[in-house]
């Protein structure tokens, strides 16, 4: 199978957040071969890392993540331009960073900044993938702004401080959150060699409480969504239809 490179020299896919999310995407995209991958994170490497975030070892805490994870995904393929941003995403710097990329993974683990993505994204026109996981279950979507649903779509605004704090008590399991960075990353992979993401407007859910479980879930577009796609969806249903 030919890799990104090879069919799409100097495109670009923009990770925010290496951690249990983004490590594993981060990996994907560069065993495929992606010319350039951006890495966003403002947090040192930690202990408590280490036990689910498996590019990080002993050596690299304290260290910035953006540039532990560069020295070791540059070690796995040399041809491939990693670009460090040491610092958080937030509204004086989305719009000119994620601009610069083909398309986002969604790899943070605050509610705040997975809105400011996804309105970032929507506003230009650009492709991301979200990404969430709690506890035993991880959930990924791709978003075509003005074609497919949003997060908007589902929830309008990001959840309270409260909501906010259960979920970080809860935490996360390591294989969980590797299963969907993968997912997130193959989103991607397949945006940059020109085919239709399969994830755009459905969600994937992953439970892996008793047996193992995953869902796909179509998502509709919400009426009134800045993101618009709602209208869009109603006008290619009526083209379809031979409406006026």
């Amino acid at each position: 199978m030919p890799t990104v490179t090879q069919q799409s020299e100097g495109r670009g896919v923009l990770i925010v957040g290496v951690g249990g999310l983004g490590v594993p995407a981060a990996m994907a995209a560069v065993r495929a071969g992606v010319p350039r991958v951006g890495l966003i994170d403002p947090d040192p490497v930690e202990l408590s890392n280490l036990h689910r975030q498996v590019i990080y070892g002993v050596s690299d805490i304290g260290t910035p993540k953006v540039i532990a994870a560069e020295r070791r995904l540059s070690e796995a393929n040399a041809q491939i331009k990693i670009e460090t941003h040491h610092h958080e995403l937030n509204p004086a710097n989305a719009r000119s960073i994620i601009e610069s990329y083909d398309f986002t993974i969604d790899a943070t683990d605050n509610p705040v900044t997975k809105f400011l993505i996804n309105d970032t994204c929507v506003a230009l026109g650009r492709p991301f993938a979200y990404g969430g996981v709690l506890g035993m279950t991880g959930q990924t979507m791709t978003v075509l702004p003005g074609r497919t649903a949003c997060l908007r779509c589902l929830f309008e605004e990001p959840p309270d401080e409260n909501e906010i704090a259960s979920c970080r008590d809860a935490g996360i399991i390591g294989p969980i959150a590797g299963a969907i960075g993968e997912a997130q990353a193959a989103e991607a992979i397949r945006f940059l060699r020109g085919a239709m993401p399969a994830l755009a407007g459905i969600m994937l859910t992953y439970d892996a409480n008793g047996i193992g479980r995953i869902r796909l879930t179509p998502i509709t577009a919400r009426p009134g969504c800045e993101c618009d796609a709602a209208r869009s969806t109603l006008t290619s249903g009526a083209e379809r239809r031979g409406a006026p």
